[in-house]
């Protein structure tokens, strides 16, 4: 490989996993980090670490000038965005191409075209990339989306066309509210993409989000790695993915996985890349969007390909042709991941901002950890609270759910709230188990995925006992462990399971 040392434009669990392939393909992987993160662990795994600014991002991550300047001072010659902050920022791609660096990812044409959504309709439509039925237009005022609304039918959607990520989405039931959903959709788009403009597209009832993973290098190959599903979702955020989909029959999973590629080579598409889709129950799918970044879930696809999609990056962008053909790509067993993040379910799902004194993931057979947070890490206000993803990998989807359900009730996290019960439930729900979860499940029936909030004069009674126990200094007895430490929680016989429920007979 050409490449020698790459910036990691990122942080936490993707900078780490950038930094790992990196390693892996004997590059060289240099860290930035904001004043919040000094102590990050993507900061002391890299081989070197440059501070870039504030903990806010827009002072850090997102300051294409001080990347630069670090990229040039620490001799790098590529650049890997990750997902999230400037992965899809087109500006950010021409400044490192401008600089002389090698851009990891698409080129930024493709960014710009996939970028705003109803030019990315044109361009699949042209393509012969099934597409729902909608309405786009320019226009300052809205009097064409609403003849267009009456003509596609409610319920319909009203979304942004200049971004993604749940942002500037609108469901409308009812006609006479469409106007309000224009207005607030426009007000929101405006705000966090700095684009106002936003188009109609038909609701799909009951849908599923299948998404295709593709891959594509200079030389004119392009393969799909199979797709993902993608519905358990809450509000439009993603909770939890697998591959392949439990919706799909053979012939369906053909037809989709050959519009994503007639959709990559539409765009002249070159690096990793996925096309989104969703699908009614009957299996008919539409285009949704082309996301030209990494994805969060891409490790499910790893899994049963056994493609390193991140050091097949570097490849790509090293100038090698893909090592691999389309006959090449099977499905090996399911895989499943879910996002465990430091927010209260309880409470809205707030972020559960401070301090992760403890964190042990589990080491189990089949189950992949991909962490950004450790123990004595905080969680700040500033950045995603995500702690880390954990992927269970088995013969069968049964078995997978089985897996996946151990390894977060083996996972120990203190110090701070996280949404595990929440994922626990939707683990042991009975739709979920039968494959049958689609993108407004969760929403629908909120109240019975919530976990029981704790009796609060209970966990005080706790506390208190705990801190009287430490002043007093009492040594506790029993047949344990011989280490001297009073306070180990293995000297004391009384049934003590790390991440699981103590059980007395």
């Amino acid at each position: 490989m050409r490449l020698r040392k790459c910036l990691v434009a990122n942080r936490g669990e993707i900078a780490l996993r950038i930094i790992r392939a990196c390693h892996e393909s004997g590059l060289q992987a240099v860290a930035v980090y904001s004043s919040a993160d000094a102590n990050a662990a993507h900061v002391q795994t890299a081989d070197a670490a440059y501070a870039i600014g504030d903990a806010p991002a827009a002072g850090s991550y997102l300051n294409i000038a001080a990347l630069l300047d670090v990229a040039e001072r620490a001799g790098c010659d590529c650049v890997h965005p990750g997902y999230g902050f400037l992965a899809e920022s087109a500006d950010f791609a021409d400044a490192v191409i401008d600089a002389g660096l090698i851009w990891v990812g698409p080129s930024p044409h493709t960014i710009r075209e996939m970028g705003v959504k109803t030019r990315a309709r044109d361009l699949m439509a042209s393509a012969g990339v099934p597409l729902v039925p909608g309405y786009q237009s320019d226009a300052p005022d809205f009097d064409g989306f609403f003849a267009a609304a009456d003509e596609i039918g409610f319920p319909l959607m009203v979304k942004s066309a200049g971004g993604g990520g749940g942002k500037g989405i609108r469901i409308v039931h009812d006609p006479a509210l469409l106007g309000e959903a224009l207005e607030s959709a426009r007000r929101e788009a405006l705000n966090a993409f700095g684009d106002g403009r936003v188009f109609l597209e038909r609701y799909i009832t009951e849908g599923r989000h299948i998404e295709v993973q593709i891959i594509a290098d200079a030389h004119g190959n392009t393969c799909h790695l199979l797709e993902r599903e993608c519905s358990t979702q809450r509000r439009h955020q993603k909770i939890i993915e697998e591959a392949p989909s439990p919706l799909l029959d053979d012939a369906t999973r053909d037809a989709i996985t050959s519009a994503a590629v007639r959709a990559a080579q539409a765009v002249d598409y070159v690096n990793a890349g996925t096309v989104e889709f969703i699908a009614t129950p009957d299996r008919q799918f539409y285009f949704l969007e082309m996301n030209t970044r990494l994805q969060v879930e891409h490790p499910v696809t790893e899994m049963i390909t056994g493609v390193d999609i991140v050091r097949l990056q570097f490849a790509i962008a090293d100038g090698q042709p893909l090592p691999f053909t389309q006959d090449d790509i099977r499905a090996n067993g399911h895989a499943i991941e879910c996002r465990l993040y430091a927010e209260d379910a309880a409470s809205n799902f707030l972020p559960a901002t401070g301090t992760v004194q403890t964190f042990i993931a589990p080491h189990l057979p089949g189950v992949r950890v991909d962490a950004g947070v450790r123990s004595g890490d905080a969680i700040t206000i500033h950045y995603d609270p995500m702690i880390a993803k954990i992927i269970a990998h088995a013969r069968t989807r049964e078995e997978a759910i089985i897996r996946l359900r151990h390894a977060l009730a083996q996972t120990v996290i203190l110090g701070t709230i996280t949404n595990r019960d929440f994922l626990l439930a939707l683990l042991d729900d009975a739709r979920f188990k039968a494959g049958a979860v689609h993108t407004a499940t969760i929403d629908a029936a909120l109240d019975q995925f919530l976990p029981t909030p704790p009796d609060s004069v209970a966990w005080e009674a706790l506390v208190a006992l705990a801190y009287d126990e430490l002043m007093a200094g009492s040594k506790p007895t029993g047949d344990g462990d011989d280490s001297g430490d009073g306070f180990s929680a293995w000297d004391v016989p009384d049934g003590f399971r790390l991440g699981s429920t103590r059980t007395t007979t």
